[in-house]
Formats: structure tokens, C-alpha cells, sequence
């Protein structure tokens, strides 16, 4: 024997030979099958020596039999060959093996080699069958007929000129080199090729080398890794991730197609033999995907990896690994990268629902919301607010699941309170008195009326399955709202407010809010003291749950209180639950009461300004009772006559908008958000200039 030469000693030491012989025997079977089936189309038996123990032996079969079957046979059966059949099953027992002890590595059940080694099989068909083909009218007139006649396009069958069949010591040559500690370089010029074809042909075999070099682009920066190329341009580099993440859907789509259903779901590919045989490589590309994910800083590419990604679950969505290793990366993103990256990471996760069963809201989307909110500054606060939106929208898909869910978690908020109602010491007021607590509060109100809206269940016909939960949480709220009730503690009240008069807009329902917003008004101007100056800047209620101890009794807090509740208190009063009843010139007769009270206390404690705007509202309220009464007295009604009162309510309350107090409040809120914007554009430009 000769000197081993170094390229070999290199190849033995790297670890790869023994399943580059085991690659080679398989091939190699699969031809002495191809040749034994051939054999016995011809009439002959093959002479060709068996094949190991561990392959399925080939029996002859009669060639009447051959042609009777042939009638029946499919497009994609010509195409597939016999000997795919075997090949197919047999990849497919080590299919499930693999998931089946998967459970322990990720880079153990997903190698290249062992990956996308059958890939090439699918490829090579191609010639063999063409071959086939050519004489298949000499040996099957019969049948060469009936496929001139029903199937002419398989007769020009024509593989891809560009990508001619290797022969076998080429392909070994390949895996070779691909195993060698010093791989080639990748550039542009190989890559388009890799283009060409699968945009020409959607090649298998490029996409193969595709997904090979995307994986050495993944772990190029790990020591301990075998890669089959070197990447030493960030321009080829990033050209290689994009051209992966675009190109790999299209081919895929192309060899295994799926259903889109028309309500928003769909239907993943049926478990064909060219399915079975791409699954792993497929789930090989996933993997590398999710890796990359944590590699890349970039914002288009990491925007464009989990929108590419998205379009491959319907190919995955049967790995249960996968998905929860996939979700968790989503999640991780939805919480911590920049809007356009989180509506990225909200669209695939809610395609992972809509394909999954929905334990997926128990893996994690409110619990990834509370982890996130457990401080709110003026920066990250609509980051919060676009998850609590994007997260409700998830709750809503399976509204039995959720219910389940939900009740679960507005339980857990009643313990919390229950348990700082009975303890009362600081530490267990801090219980509720926090961010997270807050925000559970209002996401759990967005989820509600969202499911429970009035209008939804008007188009339906049905009330919604949520709909038990609106009570038991109004409770939580109201509760929270009368653990504390000092001067410090309202802005956690507004909060709370807010969230209840958002739930009473969508589901018209009444929520008595008045008995716990107005005492916040008489006790702020009843002080017995006046309001002390301040050259503080105003305090934005919005993102403080506990006043600061510099801004009691300030002149500057006293106004922005006054102005927030009055709003508040108008809010309320102008939705349809309240503005909407035939009885709403009655509910607000204890509310002018006290505001009229407010206002005699805020003049005698010389604040003109405060009792100005209460002022405002009172003549607005008063106008909007006389609209009312005005509506009540052209009909005719009475206590019995239910049915007549509820179709006069549902008349009014579409016309509620153009009362006194609606355009009021219409008016407020066009200044609340232009105020909001200037805010929003002073802490972009520093140098900009509030009045």
C-alpha cells in the first residue's frame, strides 16, 4: 500500500470517515436496487450480488404485473422510481429515531452529512428516469400511448441543463473536501449560481448547498465546529443569510406545497415520500435559523430572518421541539427589539397559534408581558402598550382555551389582593401597588373587550365565552382601588380608571366608576391648606403609580389632578353604558352634586382655574340631560315595556356622539394628544420648547 497522503490523514482524523463510508454503501445499494428492478422489468432476473442484512431485500416482479400497475401510476410515481420507495422508508424509520432521541442534542440529530445526504437522490431521478423515458416507447407501447394522451408534459420531461449529474468520484471528491479542516471560501459568483438554479429549476440540489454554506454561516464563529465553507466578506456573508431566508420558502412551496384556509389557518403538507425525505433537512435549516437569530444585530436582517422563518412552520409544525425552541426565540424578540421587529415576532407567533394547539398561550406570551413590565419609563411604555395590544389579539383566537387561561391569572390577582387586604403592612400593599400588577389589570381589561365588544357579539348572535370573566375583574380593579386611598396613591386610581372605562367603551357595560373617581376631586381642593408654588415641571400621571413625596401639595400636582379627573369623569359620563340609558338624566344627579360642591370649595380656596374647568363640565353635563329629556319625551314609555325600551336605548345610543357632553369630550381629546406629541417630540429634541 501506499504512503497515505496529508489531505487524508486530515480526513481520518476529523471524524467523518466512518459515515462517509456508510454514505458510500448506501449509494451504492440504491444503485444495486435501481439495477435489479430494472432487470426485472426486462423480463430477467439481476445478477448482481445482495445487498447487506440491515436494507430490505428487492424481489422480482412479473413484468404483467409491472404493466397493469403501470395504468394506475401517478406523474410523481414515474418520477419517483421504485427504488425511492425503499430509499424513502428507510429514511423515514430514521426519521423517527432521530426525533425520538432529539430529545437530548440539537447538533447531533441535525449534521449536514446525515441531513441532506438524501437530497441528492431526489435530485438525480432526473437523468435516470429520462433515460427511462427514451425507451419506454420501445418497451411499453401500450403505455407510452396513454401518457402522449393524458400526461404529454412528462414525455418532455427535461432536468436542469445547468446542474448536469456528477459522476459518483466527484461527489466523493466533494464530500471529501467538505470535511477538510481548510474549506474553500465562499463568493458572489458561486452563490448566484446556487440562484440561477433554484429560481430556474427549484433545484434540490442547490438548495442543499444553500442550506450547507447557511450553516457554516451560523456557527463560523465556533472553534469546535466542522464547517464545509469559509465566509471572510460581510458582504457575502449577509448576502448568503438574505438569499437562505427568500429562496428556501420559494423551493419548498414549490416540491411540497400547502393550503391556506380561509380563516386565517392552514393545512400542512401531507406526508408524501418526498416530504419524509426533505423533513430533516428541512428541520436542519429551522434549527439554523433560530440560531442565527440570537447572532444577528442587524435590524433588517434580524426583521427579515423571523419573517422568512414564519413562512416555514407549516413545514415544522409537527415537531414539538421545534416550535417551543422557535416560540421562545419569538418571544424573546417580541419583548426586546424595536417596534417593526416586534410586529415581526407578533405575526409568527400568532401563526404558531393558529397552526398549533393553543397550549401555546400557556408557554409563555402574558408571562414574557409581566417580566416586561415590571418598570415603565416615558421610553418603553409603548413598547408595553404594542405587546399588551399584539398579545390580546393571540387570547382571542381560542376563546375557550383562553378562558381557562384567564381565569387562572385574574385569580392569581385576587390572591395578591386578598392577601394585602388581610396582612396590611408595606411590604404586602407592594403586592399591588407595582407596574406588573397594573398592567395585568389593563391587559386583561384590552383582552376582554376585545373578546366581549358589543358590536362583535351584535355581528355573531352569541355572547362571547369571556364574557363570565368581565365581573370578577371589575371586582379585582375596584378593590384595588380602596386598598389605599391616600394623596399618594391616585395615580395608581387613574390607572385602574383607565383601564375600566376602556372595558365599559368596547362592552357597553355600566361600571359604577364615579363613587371612586370624584372622591379624588373633593378631597384634592377640600385641603385645608392652600396649594404651595412650585417650580417643578409637570408631573406625567401616565407614568407614575405613587406621587413623589417633593410634589404633595404643589400647585403644579393640584392642577394636572384636577385637569386628569375632570377629563376622566367625562369620559365616563359620554360612553354609552351611561349616556346611552334612558335613565342617564337621573345617574348623574349625584355627580352634579358633588361637582357642584367642587366647584364652591375651589372658590373659596382661590383657585379660579380649578373651579373653571369644573365649571365646564357641570354646564356640559346639564346641557346633555336636557338632550336627553328632550329624546324621552317624544315616546311613550313605561316600566313594563321592556323590549320598547331597550330598541330606544340602542337608537340613542348611536347618537350619543353628537350630544353636548360627547363633543365635549371629543374636543378634549384632540388636546390630550396634541399635548402628548409635543411631550413625545420634546424628549426626541431636547432643544424643543413646551409653553
Amino acid at each position: 500500500m501506499g504512503k497515505a497522503t496529508k489531505s487524508t490523514k486530515k480526513f481520518v482524523s476529523s471524524g467523518k470517515l466512518k459515515k462517509t463510508i456508510e454514505l458510500r454503501k448506501k449509494q451504492q445499494q440504491v444503485r444495486k436496487k435501481y439495477q435489479n428492478r430494472r432487470g426485472a422489468k426486462s423480463g430477467g432476473r439481476s445478477t448482481a450480488p445482495e445487498a447487506p442484512d440491515n436494507s430490505d431485500e428487492e424481489q422480482d416482479v412479473p413484468q404483467e404485473s409491472q404493466r397493469s400497475s403501470k395504468k394506475g401510476m401517478s406523474v410523481d410515481d414515474v418520477l419517483g422510481a421504485a427504488f425511492i420507495d425503499d430509499s424513502d422508508n428507510d429514511s423515514g424509520q430514521e426519521e423517527e429515531l432521530d426525533e425520538d432521541e432529539g430529545e437530548g442534542s440539537q447538533d447531533e440529530d441535525f449534521e449536514d452529512d446525515a441531513s441532506f445526504g438524501s437530497v441528492d437522490e431526489l435530485e438525480e431521478e432526473g437523468q435516470n428516469h429520462l433515460i427511462e423515458l427514451s425507451q419506454l416507447a420501445e418497451r411499453d407501447p401500450e403505455f407510452y400511448q396513454y401518457l402522449q394522451e393524458n400526461d404529454k408534459e412528462l414525455l418532455e420531461f427535461d432536468p436542469d441543463n445547468a446542474h448536469e449529474v456528477e459522476d459518483d468520484a466527484v461527489l466523493e471528491d466533494e464530500d471529501v473536501e467538505m470535511a477538510k479542516e481548510q474549506s474553500p471560501a465562499l463568493t458572489i459568483k458561486i452563490l448566484r449560481n446556487w440562484q440561477k438554479a433554484i429560481l430556474e429549476q427549484r433545484s434540490l440540489r442547490a438548495l442543499r448547498k444553500l442550506l450547507v454554506a447557511f450553516r457554516s454561516a451560523a456557527h463560523m464563529n465556533e472553534d469546535s465546529q466542522v464547517l464545509a465553507w469559509t465566509i471572510d466578506n460581510s458582504s457575502v456573508y449577509n448576502k448568503l443569510i438574505t438569499t437562505t431566508l427568500r429562496y428556501t420558502p420559494v423551493v419548498l412551496e414549490h416540491h411540497i406545497p400547502y393550503k391556506n384556509l380561509p380563516n386565517g389557518k392552514f393545512k400542512p403538507p401531507t406526508q408524501t415520500a418526498k416530504f419524509k425525505t426533505l423533513q430533516k433537512m428541512i428541520l436542519s435549516y429551522f434549527h439554523n435559523v433560530i440560531y442565527v437569530l440570537s447572532q444577528l444585530t442587524d435590524n433588517e436582517l434580524l426583521q427579515l430572518a423571523v419573517t422568512e422563518s414564519a413562512k416555514i412552520i407549516p413545514y415544522i409544525v409537527s415537531n414539538r421541539k421545534a416550535v417551543k425552541l422557535y416560540l421562545k426565540k419569538c418571544l424573546e424578540i417580541w419583548s426586546s427589539a424595536n417596534d417593526s421587529i416586534r410586529i415581526a415576532s407578533f405575526v409568527a407567533i400568532r401563526k404558531l397559534a393558529a397552526a398549533t394547539d393553543q397550549s401555546i398561550l400557556d408557554h409563555g406570551t402574558y408571562l414574557t408581558l409581566v417580566r416586561s413590565s415590571k418598570s415603565t419609563t416615558a421610553y418603553n411604555l409603548p413598547s408595553i402598550n404594542l405587546m399588551k395590544n399584539s398579545a390580546s389579539e393571540i387570547y382571542c383566537l381560542d376563546q375557550a382555551m383562553a378562558y381557562q387561561h384567564a381565569f387562572g391569572y385574574i385569580r392569581q390577582l385576587a390572591i395578591h389582593l386578598r392577601n394585602s387586604m388581610k396582612v396590611k403592612s408595606k411590604e404586602a400593599y407592594k403586592q399591588v401597588y407595582n407596574w406588573q400588577f397594573i398592567h395585568s389589570l389593563d391587559f386583561w381589561s384590552i383582552v376582554l373587550a376585545r373578546a366581549c365588544d358589543s358590536e362583535l357579539e351584535l355581528a355573531n348572535g352569541a355572547p362571547s365565552e369571556l364574557k363570565p370573566l368581565i365581573y370578577p375583574l371589575v371586582q379585582v380593579s375596584l378593590g384595588a382601588i380602596k386598598l389605599i386611598s391616600n394623596s399618594r396613591s391616585y395615580p395608581f386610581h387613574l390607572h385602574v380608571i383607565r383601564s375600566l372605562l376602556h372595558l365599559t367603551r368596547h362592552t357597553q357595560i355600566y361600571i359604577p366608576i364615579a363613587p371612586y373617581i370624584l372622591p379624588i376631586l373633593t378631597s384634592t381642593l377640600s385641603s385645608s391648606s392652600r396649594p404651595k408654588s412650585s417650580t417643578l415641571k409637570s408631573l406625567d400621571l401616565d407614568l407614575q403609580i405613587r406621587t413623589p413625596q417633593q410634589y404633595l401639595k404643589t400647585r403644579v400636582y393640584v392642577e394636572g389632578l384636577i385637569e386628569e379627573v375632570t377629563y376622566l369623569s367625562a369620559e365616563w359620563l359620554s360612553t354609552k353604558a351611561v349616556h346611552g340609558s334612558i335613565a342617564f338624566p337621573e345617574i348623574v344627579v349625584p355627580v352634579l352634586v358633588v361637582l357642584k360642591k367642587a366647584i364652591k370649595t375651589a372658590k373659596s380656596n382661590g383657585s379660579r382655574k380649578d373651579s373653571a374647568s369644573i365649571k365646564t363640565l357641570v354646564e356640559r353635563i346639564e346641557d346633555s340631560v336636557r338632550w336627553s329629556d328632550q329624546r324621552r319625551k317624544e315616546v311613550k314609555l313605561a316600566p313594563n315595556m321592556i323590549s320598547a325600551v331597550e330598541v330606544w336605548e340602542r337608537e340613542l345610543k348611536a347618537k350619543v356622539d353628537e350630544s353636548p357632553l360627547g363633543k365635549y369630550v371629543k374636543v378634549q381629546q384632540k388636546t390630550k394628544e396634541k399635548q402628548r406629541k409635543l411631550i413625545q417630540k420634546a424628549r426626541e429634541d431636547r432643544s424643543e420648547i413646551l409653553e
